[in-house]
C-alpha cells in the first residue's frame, strides 16, 4: 500500500513536471530572445555598440599617435615606439596594435625603433591639428568657454569633424590662419603659414614687441601663463633680463617669469619708432579720483563678451570714472557716455585704458 501510493505520487509529480515544461520553456524562449535582441539589434545593439566602441577608440589611437608624431616632428624630434607607448594614455597593447596597422595603412615607416610620418601619415595629420585649430578658435570666437578650457575640448571634437565639417567650420569662420594661441590652421591642402617672431627669453632689453604666439604644451607653464593674464595680441617692453628672470611691461602691469616660462611666448619685434605707451592701464586699475580715455579692449576678450562691452559703450576714445564703488569693491559702477555701467574686476581688465593726466591738477 505504501508502495503504490509512493508511485501515485512519483506519476503525479512527473505530470506536473511535463505540465510546467511548456510554460517554462516559453519563457526561456522569450529571456533568450530578449537577449538576443538587445544584444544583436541593428545599430543600438551591445553587440553593435561595443564593436563600434572598439573601433572609434582605435580610430582616436591612430588619430592621436599621428598628431603626436606630426608635433615631434615639427619640433625636429625623433619618436620611438616606446616614447608613443609612453605619451598615450592607452594600454601598451592597444598601442602596438594601432602601430602595426598604421604601418600596413602606409601611415608610418618604421626605421628600426624609430616610428616616422609618410607623405600620407602627414596629410591625414595635418586634416586632425586643422579640425583642432579650428574648435579652438569657435570655442574662443563664438562660446563663452575659459580659455583653459578650450585645448581639451578641441582634444575631444577633433576626431569627430569629417573633411567636409571642418571645411564648414573654417568659412564660418572666416578661413582664419591663426588659432587663438597663435599656432597657423593648416589649410585644407595643407598649406600652412609660418610663425614670425623670437622667443621672449632672446629679446634684448628694451625691445617693444607684441605677443603673436603662446604655446599650450607643456600644460604646466601653459597654465601658469595663463594665471599671469598674459594673453596673444598684448604689446611688451623687456625691461630686466637675467638668467634667473624675464621682467617685462604690458597693459599697465608689471609681469615677471622664469626664462623657461618666458620661452614659451613669442614676440613680434616692433619698429624702432614705434612709441610704448608707459601710462596704458586695465580699467580695473582705476582709482576713484581719476579719469580716463578708452583706447581699446584687451585681445583675449572675444565673441559675445568682446561685443557686450562695445554695445554698452566701452569704445575707443571714449571717456570713463568711477561712478559708484560697492562697499566689498567688486564690482564697480563705471560712468560712461552718461550711463552708469556695473562691471566685475574680470571684466574691467579686459578694458584698456590711459589715464588723463591733467585730472585733478
Amino acid at each position: 500500500m505504501e508502495k503504490l501510493n509512493l508511485d501515485n505520487i512519483k506519476i503525479r509529480t512527473e505530470r506536473k513536471i511535463m505540465a510546467y515544461n511548456p510554460v517554462i520553456s516559453l519563457l526561456i524562449f522569450f529571456a533568450l530572445t530578449l537577449i538576443l535582441f538587445f544584444f544583436f539589434r541593428p545599430n543600438k545593439g551591445w553587440f553593435w555598440l561595443i564593436r563600434n566602441n572598439s573601433k572609434s577608440n582605435e580610430k582616436v589611437v591612430i588619430e592621436d599617435i599621428l598628431k603626436f608624431l606630426y608635433h615631434s616632428e615639427d619640433a625636429d624630434k625623433s619618436v620611438s615606439v616606446i616614447d608613443i607607448t609612453r605619451t598615450l594614455k592607452e594600454r601598451e597593447d592597444f598601442v602596438i596594435a594601432a602601430i602595426d596597422k598604421m604601418h600596413g595603412y602606409d601611415l608610418i615607416s618604421l626605421e628600426g625603433d624609430n616610428v616616422y610620418l609618410t607623405k600620407s601619415g602627414s596629410d591625414y595629420a595635418l586634416r586632425i591639428v586643422r579640425a583642432h585649430r579650428l574648435w579652438e578658435k569657435f570655442l574662443a570666437e563664438k562660446t563663452g568657454f575659459n580659455e583653459a578650457e578650450w585645448h581639451w575640448r578641441a582634444e575631444a571634437k577633433e576626431h569627430e569633424l569629417s573633411h567636409d565639417d571642418t571645411d564648414i567650420l573654417a568659412a564660418r569662420l572666416g578661413n582664419p590662419q591663426f588659432d587663438p594661441h597663435g599656432d597657423p590652421i593648416p589649410t585644407r591642402t595643407g598649406k600652412i603659414a609660418n610663425i614670425q617672431g623670437t622667443a621672449l627669453s632672446e629679446l634684448p632689453l628694451m625691445t617693444i614687441g607684441r605677443i603673436v604666439h603662446i604655446k599650450d604644451k607643456p600644460d604646466i607653464i601653459y597654465r601658469q601663463i595663463l594665471a599671469e593674464n598674459i594673453h596673444i595680441g598684448s604689446h611688451i617692453r623687456v625691461v630686466d633680463k637675467s638668467r634667473e628672470r624675464i621682467v617685462f611691461h604690458s597693459d599697465g602691469e608689471s609681469f615677471t617669469l622664469a626664462p623657461i616660462v618666458a620661452g614659451n611666448i613669442t614676440v613680434s619685434i616692433l619698429k624702432k619708432d614705434v612709441i610704448y605707451e608707459e601710462n596704458i592701464a586695465r580699467l580695473s586699475m582705476l582709482e576713484e579720483d581719476e579719469s580716463a580715455k578708452i583706447i581699446g579692449i584687451a585681445k583675449d576678450m572675444r565673441g559675445d563678451s568682446r561685443r557686450r562691452l562695445l554695445d554698452l559703450g566701452f569704445v575707443k576714445g571714449a571717456d570713463v570714472k568711477i561712478d559708484l564703488i560697492n562697499p566689498l569693491k567688486d564690482p564697480k559702477a563705471f560712468l560712461i557716455k552718461g550711463t552708469s555701467i556695473a562691471l566685475r574686476d574680470n571684466q574691467a581688465s579686459k578694458i584698456l585704458i590711459k589715464r588723463d593726466e591733467n585730472h585733478g591738477s
